[in-house]
């Protein structure tokens, strides 16, 4: 009986796993710029001093879709869409770079380009710092910064940073629990010229919500199934004593 047991239960945590997983990229169907998680699980055989008798369902990390998300016309002087592939650069929490293509920027009170949820964008020289407040901002498709500072001439457009662009291969990146992408190998990805911006959009996530919910649906079903595999290991079990009470 442990060994229906142990594949019920193994697969059954497996299946709740995936579920959180779904969970997860259909709760960020709307967050811009989000790359959805797949999950996968496969079987292992369980190796102790005995014979590998024993099979249970091990957790694998297939990594992320890094299809493109749809992109939204804003007309947002602060909002820029990676067109094709490519990443920009930010600032974590601890200070490191990492990239993201949530383009919808904004401007803190002391001048600091950042992401909506504050991470500093990073151009040639680090943290991209603007003269504010601003009358007017253009960014170029190559990521060059142009801004115009309040009360000044209208032809004093003049370059103030350029947004630091790259393009590493997707097997050499990581996602964090943060949402951000970084190299596996912790080095710095090198600034590509060839990656291009749209300015005046963002891109949206690229999750489908139809077929997350169908996924969760099937990984939901497999759940009961593991459950009712356990409970007939339960049944099963308590018969086979009722036998052996009898038999003795």
């Amino acid at each position: 009986m442990d060994h229906l047991l142990y594949i019920a239960m193994s697969g059954a945590k497996e299946n709740m796993h995936g579920i959180s997983v779904r969970a997860n990229n259909l709760a960020n169907s709307n967050t811009v710029g989000f790359k959805a998680d797949f999950e996968q699980a496969r079987a292992m055989q369980a190796f102790g001093e005995g014979l590998p008798s024993r099979v249970f369902a091990m957790t694998e990390q297939p990594g992320q879709n890094f299809d493109a998300g749809p992109v939204i016309m804003s007309e947002r002087e602060l909002d820029i869409a990676i067109q094709g592939d490519g990443w920009f650069a930010v600032q974590d929490a601890d200070g490191n770079e990492a990239y993201t293509r949530a383009g919808n920027l904004q401007l803190s009170p002391t001048g600091m380009l950042e992401t909506a949820n504050g991470r500093a964008v990073i151009g040639d020289g680090g943290p991209i710092q603007l003269p504010v407040p601003l009358a007017k901002l253009e960014i170029g498709q190559d990521g060059t910064i142009s801004a115009l500072p309040q009360g000044a001439p209208a032809n004093a457009l003049e370059e103030v940073g350029r947004i630091k662009l790259v393009n590493p291969v997707y097997a050499d990146l990581t996602k964090g629990t943060d949402g951000l992408f970084r190299r596996k190998d912790g080095q710095l990805a090198a600034a590509d010229i060839n990656v291009s911006l749209l300015h005046g959009a963002y891109e949206g996530s690229n999750v489908n919500a139809v077929g997350e919910m169908t996924h969760m649906i099937s990984l939901q079903r497999q759940f009961e199934l593991q459950v009712k595999m356990m409970k007939s290991a339960e049944e099963m079990d308590r018969q086979q004593n009722a036998l052996l009470r009898i038999m003795g």
